[in-house]
C-alpha cells in the first residue's frame, strides 16, 4: 500500500529496499566470519553483451566466482572447498551512466566436510597484490575465450585482447575485507552493493524544466555535474 511501484526510479523504494536486503543478508544470511568484496569491470567492447544478453552475464560472473573459489581453496589448503557468495550486479556508474559490472561479497575462506561429518571452515590467507594480478589474468583469460566460444568475439580479436597492456579493460579490485565480528561494517557494505542507481539527495530542481545531477567525484575530465531536462533524466 506504502509502495509507488516506481519499478527502479524511485529513490524512496529504492532506498527501503536496499536497508531492507542488507539486514536481511546480515541477520539471516552471512554467518560471523570475514568476508571480502571482489569487484569486476570488464572491457567497454564485452559490456554491450552483458547489457542485452542474459547469457553472457551470467556465463561471466560464473567464471569470476569460479576463479575466486580457485583461489581460495589454494589459500586456504582445503582443495575441495567451496565457498559462500552473495552477488550484486550493478548496472549503473556513479554518472548515470550504463556501467555493468560485479559486486561479490565473499566469505575469505571455505567450507568443506571433515572426517566427522561436520562442516568446517578454513579461512584464506592474506590477499596480495601478485594473487590479485593473478586472479585478474586468470578471469580475463576465461572471459574472452568464453565469448569467443559463443561466438561474440572472432578468435583473433580475442587474442589481442589478451594482450592488451594494463589489464586490457579488466579491473579487478578485492581490497575490502570486513572481519566477522564488524556486522556493522558488513551492513554498510551491504547496502554499498545493493545501492540504487542514483542519490536522491545529490539531485536538484533548478527551474521547472532543468535538473541538476551532482557526482559523488569529479570524472576524468573534471565534469562535475550533470544537466538534464526531466525527460532526459527519465
Amino acid at each position: 500500500a506504502f509502495s509507488c511501484k516506481g519499478r527502479g526510479v524511485c529513490p524512496s523504494c529504492n532506498s527501503r529496499r536496499m536497508a531492507e536486503v542488507a539486514a536481511h543478508l546480515v541477520e539471516q544470511v552471512f554467518p560471523v566470519l570475514p568476508v571480502r568484496q571482489w569487484v569486476l569491470s570488464v572491457p567497454k567492447r564485452l559490456r554491450y553483451f552483458l547489457q542485452r544478453d542474459p547469457e553472457a552475464l551470467s556465463a561471466v560472473l560464473h567464471v569470476f566466482l569460479r576463479v575466486i573459489e580457485a583461489w581460495l581453496r589454494q589459500r586456504s589448503s582445503c582443495a575441495r572447498g567451496r565457498l559462500g557468495a552473495v552477488s550484486f550486479v550493478q548496472r549503473f556508474g556513479s554518472a548515470l551512466n550504463a556501467h555493468v559490472h560485479f559486486h561479490c561479497c565473499v566469505i575469505d575462506g571455505v567450507f568443506a566436510a571433515g572426517e566427522d561429518g561436520q562442516v568446517h571452515f578454513a579461512e584464506a590467507g592474506a590477499l596480495t597484490p601478485e594473487d590479485l594480478a593473478a586472479v585478474q589474468q586468470q578471469v580475463r583469460r576465461r572471459v574472452l575465450r568464453w565469448f569467443a566460444r559463443a561466438g561474440h568475439l572472432d578468435q583473433a580479436d580475442a587474442r589481442d585482447m589478451a594482450g592488451w597492456d594494463h589489464g586490457g579493460g579488466f579491473s579487478l579490485d578485492g581490497s575490502v575485507r570486513i572481519e566477522g565480528h564488524h556486522r556493522a561494517g558488513l551492513e554498510r557494505l551491504l547496502r554499498y552493493c545493493a545501492r540504487p542507481p542514483f542519490a536522491l539527495e545529490r539531485l536538484e530542481q533548478l527551474a521547472d524544466d532543468q535538473l541538476i545531477y551532482r557526482f559523488p567525484r569529479p570524472q576524468p575530465g573534471g565534469r562535475t555535474e550533470l544537466r538534464l531536462t526531466p525527460l532526459e533524466l527519465i
